[in-house]
């Protein structure tokens, strides 16, 4: 069982254009430089998620992406899905033909497990994550500020 590179990147272009989206359209260059992503792989990824409607394009000089629904109606289920990606805990993708054609022993087990996954993802929206990373921010802001305040004295 694994999330690919594909979903996390998804998921890592997602909340990048959210916290910058105040800057206007963010483009797939700066995401790519900001998150150490190859542009080219996350060009392929971004078209997905257009595709999808989760973001929106702006085309022309200040150009890029903008979320496509509001980031509260964004589920990080919904972004893994977008790019074709899922959490899939089975060892024949729930073919139900994991020995030799038929289902193995443990085979409910790991469906069940998926779509715990699954559910787990879609409780948390995008706006959750900006939330979480702008409060990390912020602590972490707060912690440098103290710091300095401490030598100073």
């Amino acid at each position: 069982m694994r999330l690919t590179t594909k979903g996390r990147y998804a998921v890592t272009a997602m909340l990048d254009i959210a916290l910058y989206a105040d800057d206007g359209p963010v483009s797939v260059q700066d995401i790519a430089r900001r998150q150490d992503i190859s542009s080219s792989y996350l060009e392929q990824i971004v078209g997905r998620l257009k595709r999808t409607g989760l973001l929106s394009s702006y085309r022309g000089p200040g150009g890029g992406y903008l979320l496509g629904l509001d980031a509260q109606d964004i589920s990080i289920s919904a972004v893994v899905s977008a790019v074709g990606e899922g959490v899939d805990a089975t060892r024949c993708a729930g073919r139900a033909d994991c020995r030799e054609g038929h289902m193995c022993l443990t085979h409910d087990l790991w469906v069940d497990l998926s779509a715990q996954i699954d559910t787990f993802l879609q409780g948390i929206s995008l706006a959750s994550l900006v939330t979480h990373q702008m409060s990390c921010a912020d602590s972490s802001q707060a912690d440098v500020s103290s710091r300095i305040a401490a030598v100073l004295i």
